[in-house]
Order: structure tokens, then C-alpha cells, then sequence
């Protein structure tokens, strides 16, 4: 099968390359899943999850890429919940070869049915940014209706999605980002908007939630902006500052069938949109990820037609 392969974490993603690797068999527990399209987020070739295993055992070569959608074709003895022939969606484990190849073995718990009228791209789009925002906002942040929330990077593939469930959860939603991402942010949802190059992150006062994708300083300028009994969200790491009087946790988002569920559902309602950025091949992917302009929106490899 073709897939992208890394061996060198200092190359980054210039030393990705297309190539013939055997395809995968399915263990206990597992589905061989034939990949349809496939997400990528640009920091993978960063974690130690993606050159080591969970003993910390050299694993390269590796295929990243952790986002997939496509159909089933092989069950692992022992595997229930899923069959041969069935459409999925999903994330896989960050210790195992990825999805940017052509075919990937995944834990069955790790994907959830994917709906005939889903496309596959669109569905590939949706388990990081989806999950992430899913559980930062209800698992960890514990939103409720009223409440007030600032969504950094609300022009953003995660940050976006953050926007779109806030608001449909009844909160009132403080976008922030670029100049250039203003309508974006507000088109998403966002009810204000801070512009983090030239307006002042304090004029918006005292929020219930802050949900941080950027971190450093404006991570922990905005610890100060919680309420009492408010909290932190974070994923890019534990915050430099915490709240006065309110929580801050960070967390590294986890598959979650019943979750998914709920995501696809809301975008087959139309109550949740995409973030697509560009959609390659797999054959123009390396090329793609090394391109000097800077894509807004979630890249996505197509794989098959």
C-alpha cells in the first residue's frame, strides 16, 4: 500500500516521504480500515507518541496522520460493534501507525458508524477538532447555558468548533484571534470578537470559561480573566498561570464513539459546519504540507476518490 512515512523528527515535515509499506492485520480487537481521507495536525512530528511506543521503544519508521474516515474490511478476533463492508470515522491511538496511507489497522472502540450522506472528507475533518471541543467545553469545562466563554483561535479548525457548541449549548461566545480572522470568528458564531494584534484581551472582563489553544502569554493573561468558580481549559499544556479563584486543567483529547455520534449528527442537522482548509491527494500530501503559504482551516488528505 502507499503511505507517507517519517524517519527524521529534525526534518519535520520535509522529511516525509510517499511510500510502498505492507499492509496492516488486524489484532484483537481490531479493524483494517481502507482510508477514504484522512486529517492532519501539523505539530504530530513534535510528540514523543509519534517516534516511540508506550515502553518508550524506538518506533520509526512511522506513518502519522491520526484522523480517518473510510469502510472496514477486515475484523481482529475478538472485535464486536463493527463490521466488514460498514462506513467509520474515528481517531486512532497515538502510539500506532496513522492514517495517511492507504489502509490502517485501529482499535474497534476507536470509531464510531459514519452515515451514509457524510462525505468522507467532511467526516475526517471532525474527530481531533470535534472531540477536542466536545470535551474541553462539557467534560472539563462543565458549560452551562448563560454562562460566558473566550474561544482563542475561534477562526481555527479546533477553535471554530469550540464556537459552534458554545453557542448551541446557550453560551454567550468572545472569539479571538487575528485582524484578518474577524468575520470569520463571528460567521462561526462568536458574538464579539478580540483582535489579539492590536485590541486589549481585558476589555472583555470577568468570563465564566477560557478555552486556550495558544498558550504562553495570552494564556496566562487570560487565567486572570476567570471568575471566581470558573475555570481554565487548555491544550497546548499545563497553563503558566492559574486562576485566582476558579480551576485550570489541561488534557490530551481521547476517542469517544458516543461523542462522535453526537458531532456528525449536528453537522448532518446543520447545526455544526466544517473548517476545511485544502484537501490533497495522497500523492501531492508531502508537497502539500510543505507549502510556505499559510492554510486556514483543517488539512485533509483524500485518499481514495
Amino acid at each position: 500500500m502507499k503511505a507517507i512515512v517519517v524517519t527524521e523528527q529534525a526534518a519535520g515535515t520535509a522529511g516525509m516521504k510517499l511510500m510502498e509499506q505492507p499492509e496492516p492485520s488486524a489484532a484483537i480487537n481490531d479493524v483494517v480500515v481502507r482510508v477514504h481521507a484522512s486529517g492532519f495536525v501539523g505539530t504530530e512530528l513534535a510528540w514523543p507518541s509519534t517516534w516511540a511506543d508506550r515502553l518508550n521503544r524506538d518506533r520509526t519508521p512511522t506513518i502519522p496522520g491520526h484522523e480517518l474516515a473510510g469502510v472496514v474490511t477486515a475484523l481482529g478476533y475478538g472485535t464486536t460493534g463493527l463490521e466488514i463492508g460498514q462506513r467509520v470515522f474515528g481517531l486512532t491511538d497515538w502510539y500506532r501507525n496513522g492514517t495517511l496511507a492507504e489502509y490502517v489497522a485501529v482499535e474497534a472502540r476507536n470509531l464510531a458508524p459514519l452515515p451514509g450522506d457524510v462525505d468522507f472528507v467532511v467526516a475526517a475533518s471532525l474527530p481531533i477538532s470535534g472531540l477536542t471541543a466536545w470535551q474541553g467545553l462539557f467534560q472539563h469545562g462543565r458549560l452551562r447555558p448563560g454562562q460566558s466563554i473566550i474561544a482563542h483561535g475561534a477562526a481555527g479548525a479546533v477553535g471554530s468548533m469550540v464556537t459552534q457548541l458554545a453557542r448551541e449549548a446557550g453560551a454567550y461566545v468572545i472569539g479571538t484571534g487575528r485582524a484578518v480572522d474577524r468575520q470569520k470568528s463571528l460567521g462561526f458564531g462568536a458574538q464579539e470578537f478580540i483582535n489579539l494584534e492590536n485590541d486589549t484581551l481585558e476589555d472583555v472582563g470577568d468570563v465564566d470559561l477560557v478555552f486556550d489553544l495558544i498558550g504562553g502569554e495570552i494564556g496566562k493573561r487570560s487565567a486572570r480573566l476567570v471568575k471566581n468558580g470558573g475555570m481554565l481549559v487548555s491544550i497546548v499544556g499545563p497553563s503558566e498561570a492559574r486562576p485566582a479563584h476558579g480551576l485550570a486543567v489541561d488534557f490530551v483529547v481521547e476517542s469517544d464513539r458516543a461523542q462522535l455520534g453526537e458531532i456528525v449528527q449536528r453537522v448532518r442537522d446543520g447545526r455544526l459546519r466544517t473548517n476545511i482548509g485544502a484537501v490533497s491527494t495522497l500523492d501531492d500530501a508531502v508537497d502539500s504540507f510543505n507549502r510556505t503559504k499559510r492554510i486556514k482551516g483543517k488539512p485533509i488528505i483524500r485518499v481514495r476518490p
